[in-house]
């Protein structure tokens, strides 16, 4: 069944079914399914919905958050048609999700460097600068993560590298513990598999440690130091090779908080490496170092020495 979303009766039923969903179950936000096929029309009708239930925060919803937000599934094309100030917040990032993996079975970081400034690099041709996408390594409609790496190795910088660039990183549930599954055959239920439990691993702990250096919070709820680049900075290639990255994300001072320039390392090899550059001098807070070694300062002096398969977060002191 197509529904004619030119219709202002059926428009009305489509928005009242999204009103009661937030009334009765406190529902946040809408994922809609090809996004680019929907008449533009009625995405800017669920917009305007949208910014009005987001005046009322739900019950049993983050304090202070009534945030509805409209994330819409995207292939190709030009993002910035459907996500704007007037129609959707976010939509799947394809691009990226291609550029991220490819770039560690063919050993050629170039091929996400790119992408990455294509989209959200500081020249003025850069297209989606200021646009927060849905950024993700699989989901139900590809092979997971552990299935399409060549290299089982590289699945920790892979997670490391998505919750370091720009966007809204998003992990497919079960693959948080390197679930496989490929895409293929006469259905996709392998991707789809009904879990009695979790299985929570290594892999587990590790995503969770990225998630918290994205997400962490002060003692007042503002973003820990670091945060806040890591959420909304910008973005500068700094050094490329073929298995190594490494990249910036700046936040300007805002509402009384100081800037934060942020270092993002990515090592994609089993053996050693060492990464030269400028920016790497100075002192730097590891944000993703555990124990004691979470709190003291590391002190740069224009290189830095990484393990195999190691990701590095470098908050500039």
């Amino acid at each position: 069944m197509k529904l004619n979303l030119r219709n202002p009766q059926v428009v009305d039923h489509l928005i009242q079914c999204v009103r009661t969903w937030r009334e009765e179950f406190g529902i946040d936000g809408l994922r809609l399914d090809v996004a680019y096929s929907l008449d533009h029309d009625f995405i800017r009708r669920l917009r305007e919905v949208a910014n009005e239930l987001s005046t009322t925060p739900v019950a049993g919803g983050v304090p202070g958050d009534a945030s509805f937000v409209l994330i819409g599934e995207t292939l190709h094309g030009d993002y910035s048609q459907i996500v704007n100030d007037s129609m959707l917040h976010s939509c799947t990032n394809y691009e990226c999700y291609k550029g991220l993996y490819s770039s560690f079975n063919s050993h050629n970081m170039f091929e996400i460097a790119h992408s990455l400034h294509r989209q959200f690099g500081g020249d003025p041709w850069c297209i989606y600068r200021g646009l927060h996408l849905l950024s993700f390594a699989d989901n139900h409609d590809v092979s997971r993560l552990a299935s399409i790496l060549s290299d089982p190795g590289c699945i920790r910088p892979a997670y490391g590298l998505l919750f370091g660039m720009p966007g809204i990183p998003c992990v497919y549930y079960g693959s948080e513990w390197g679930q496989e599954g490929q895409k293929g055959g006469g259905d996709d239920w392998a991707l789809r598999p009904a879990f009695d439990e979790p299985a929570p691993n290594e892999l587990t702990a590790w995503v969770g440690r990225l998630i918290g250096a994205r997400t962490g919070r002060d003692e007042r709820g503002a973003l820990a130091p670091g945060a806040r680049a890591l959420c909304y900075g910008s973005y500068r290639n700094v050094q490329i090779a073929s298995e190594q990255l490494l990249f910036e994300r700046v936040a300007e001072g805002w509402d009384g908080q100081p800037g934060e320039r942020v270092l993002v390392a990515v090592n994609a090899s089993g053996q050693p490496a060492s990464v030269q550059a400028g920016e790497l001098n100075g002192s730097f807070r590891d944000l993703l170092a555990d124990g004691a070694s979470a709190a003291s300062a590391v002190a740069l002096n224009g290189a830095l020495e990484l393990a195999p398969y190691e990701t590095r977060y470098l908050l500039a002191c």
